[in-house]
C-alpha cells in the first residue's frame, strides 16, 4: 500500500510539472537584459529565450534557422525597439510567420513604449555615421529605464494570461523596489565621481552618464559606427592631455588596440563595461549589470 500511495504521489508530481511546462508562455526576447527581467516579472509562468548574447554588438547577430524555429512558437517576442536589432530581427519575424508577435500583434512587446528617449535627431544625415532615427536605443543601461521595461512586459504577460496577473503585478512591484533600493547604493557609489569627464569607444553610455553624473567628452569613432580613424584618435589623444582625462570606456565587442593606444599616450585606462547581462561570468542578472559597471568605473576612477 505505501509503495502504491509513493508511485502515486511520484505520479501526480509528474504530471503537475508537465501540465505547469505545457501552460508556460514561451516567449523569446532579442537580448538577455530583456530575457531576465521577463523571467523577473514571469516567473515560472514563462519559459524565455533570448536570441543575443551578452557580449555580442546588439546590432549585429546572425540570423539562425533556430532561431525562427523559437520564434514560430513563440506567445511572446520582447524587443528592444527603435532601431536596435533593425538589421536582423524583422527578417526573423517574417520567416517565422507567427501573427501573434508580428508588431501589433497580441504577443509583441516593445520595451521602449514610455521610455523618455535621449539623442533624438531633427533630421537624419546618413553621412554623419550610424544615426540612431528615433533616438538612442541603448536605454536599458539607465537602472530607472529597467522599471519601464519591466511594466511593459508585465501588460503583455497580464493580458495574455489573466489567471496569474497577481503573480505578474506582485513580482513587478517586488522588482521596482529592488531597483529603488540599489539605485539608492549605486548613486551613492558614484556621488564623489559627479561630474567627471570621459572618452568612450561608442556612442551607447548616454543613459548610463546621465544618471549616473559621468560627462563623455568625446569617442574614437570620428562618427557613430565608424572604426577609430588616427586623425580622431590623435585628436582625443589632445583632448585627454589637455583636460587631464584618464579613463576610456569601452565594450566587450569592440577591439582593444585604438583604446589601450591612446590610453598609453595619456598615462590612462581603458575599462570594459558589460552592455548586458551574461557580458562576462560575473553579470548574471539586470542587477548585477550595475553592480559590476559603478564598482568598475569607481575603482578606476580611486
Amino acid at each position: 500500500m505505501k509503495n502504491f500511495i509513493k508511485q502515486l504521489f511520484v505520479g501526480l508530481t509528474i504530471l503537475f510539472s508537465i501540465q505547469q511546462c505545457f501552460s508556460q508562455l514561451k516567449v523569446v526576447t532579442t537580448l538577455p537584459d530583456l530575457k531576465n527581467i521577463t523571467e523577473v516579472i514571469g516567473g515560472a509562468q514563462v519559459d524565455v529565450f533570448a536570441i543575443a548574447t551578452g557580449y555580442q554588438n546588439p546590432h549585429f547577430v546572425d540570423p539562425k534557422p533556430s532561431y525562427i524555429i523559437k520564434l514560430s512558437k513563440a506567445d511572446v517576442f520582447v524587443t528592444v525597439g527603435l532601431d536596435l536589432e533593425t538589421g536582423w530581427v524583422p527578417a526573423l519575424i517574417n520567416s517565422a510567420r507567427n501573427a501573434k508577435i508580428q508588431k501589433g500583434g497580441e504577443g509583441y512587446v516593445d520595451a521602449s513604449t514610455n521610455v523618455s528617449l535621449q539623442q533624438v535627431p531633427s533630421s537624419v544625415n546618413r553621412s554623419e555615421g550610424d544615426i540612431h532615427i528615433y533616438g538612442n536605443p541603448h536605454y536599458w543601461l539607465d537602472p530607472l529605464n529597467g522599471k519601464i521595461i519591466a511594466q511593459n512586459i508585465c501588460n503583455t504577460l497580464s493580458k495574455l494570461d489573466a489567471e496569474h496577473r497577481t503573480v505578474f503585478e506582485t513580482n513587478l512591484k517586488n522588482f521596482n523596489a529592488k531597483i529603488d533600493a540599489k539605485i539608492q547604493e549605486w548613486m551613492q557609489k558614484m556621488q564623489p565621481f559627479k561630474g567627471t569627464k570621459i572618452i568612450a569607444y561608442h556612442n551607447e553610455w548616454v543613459y548610463f552618464e546621465t544618471r549616473f553624473g559621468l560627462q563623455i567628452m568625446d569617442f574614437l569613432e570620428p562618427k557613430p559606427g565608424i572604426p577609430p580613424s588616427p586623425n580622431q584618435l590623435a585628436k582625443v589623444i589632445g583632448e585627454m592631455k589637455r583636460d587631464n582625462l584618464k579613463i576610456i570606456i569601452s565594450s566587450p565587442y569592440f577591439t582593444t588596440e585604438s583604446a589601450e593606444l591612446v590610453a598609453r599616450n595619456v598615462n590612462g585606462k581603458v575599462v570594459t563595461f558589460a552592455t548586458s547581462v551574461g557580458a562576462n561570468d560575473n553579470v548574471k542578472s539586470y542587477f548585477d549589470l550595475f553592480d559590476y559597471n559603478v564598482n568598475l568605473i569607481v575603482n578606476a576612477l580611486k
